[in-house]
């Protein structure tokens, strides 16, 4: 596994107008629950700082995008939310992560429920070489949630707008699907199970324009009843659907070498019209990145 995207795509453009950065997304709501609160976050690989000094509050219902240049750290960052990094060795992180209150990295918390709880959807559709039934059962009938499996499946399936696609062949291979097809079926995969948070890395990267448009669709929807935090390296896609934008970049320093920052987090309309930083102007107009 990479600890970064291995394409960057680099975007020329003037800084957008407000209509073009909320035009298929709702107002972000000026209140919400907090979700996660990460203090002093700083994740390690051996020697190496991916990132350090993180410090933000992710809200509950809301879209929030991770945005900057390769190997910043942004797969890092959200990978530390549902501690899919403690599998790699050399690991280590300090700080502090809250998920409500509760700091996802201490004594007595059971990973494996934190991934029930927080969901992830990576950058290839990986489907499972089974049938497309037996790929959204999988989780469930792995933790044991077998009553109404039948409703449930359908249910994952609806709520990654897929069911009517596939109502008819549930017992088809999932590897018979378009790639934005495997893709909601992964999505319905990670929402089988009931979780409060989806983490999406680069998820429309290896799709074609129509599939992307789609996925991006369903975000929005999936909003109403999840929390969301995508990486991206689109910063259109970015300014079509996250509420909020976190924009990392890298930095250097004699203490800790090269590491990824988190420079600037605001409202998307913000970030990409009037940011607070000239290192988040500079890349959000495509002078770097």
């Amino acid at each position: 596994m990479t600890q970064e995207e291995d394409v960057n795509e680099t975007v020329t453009m003037a800084p957008m107008r407000p209509v073009e950065v909320a035009e298929r997304r709702e107002a972000a709501p000026q209140t919400r629950d907090v979700v996660f609160d990460i203090r002093g976050l700083a994740a390690h690989y051996g020697a190496n700082v991916a990132i350090r000094d993180v410090d933000l509050d992710i809200h509950r219902n809301v879209i929030t995008a991770v945005i900057g240049p390769s190997g910043c750290g942004k797969s890092t960052f959200i990978r530390c939310l549902n501690r899919m990094n403690d599998e790699i060795s050399g690991f280590r992180l300090d700080g502090r992560i809250g998920y409500h209150g509760v700091d996802l990295y201490g004594d007595g918390v059971d990973p494996v429920e934190v991934r029930r709880r927080i969901g992830m959807v990576f950058q290839k559709p990986n489907p499972f070489p089974k049938t497309i039934y037996d790929n959204v059962a999988w989780a469930p009938r792995v933790l044991g949630l077998k009553k109404s499996l039948d409703d449930r499946v359908e249910k994952a399936l609806h709520g990654a707008a897929l069911w009517d696609e596939v109502k008819d062949r549930l017992k088809k291979s999932a590897l018979s699907l378009s790639g934005g097809q495997q893709q909601r079926l992964c999505i319905a995969r990670a929402i089988a199970i009931e979780p409060e948070v989806l983490l999406l890395d680069e998820p429309a990267s290896a799709l074609d324009p129509i599939a992307t448009a789609s996925i991006e669709e369903l975000m929005l929807d999936l909003k109403r009843e999840y929390t969301l935090v995508i990486v991206t390296h689109n910063m259109q896609q970015a300014a079509r659907v996250a509420d909020h934008t976190a924009f990392f970049s890298l930095d250097v320093d004699g203490e800790s070498g090269r590491a990824g920052v988190l420079v600037e987090y605001d409202e998307t309309s913000k970030i990409f019209t009037a940011p607070s930083d000239k290192r988040t102007e500079d890349y959000v107009t495509g002078r770097f990145g």
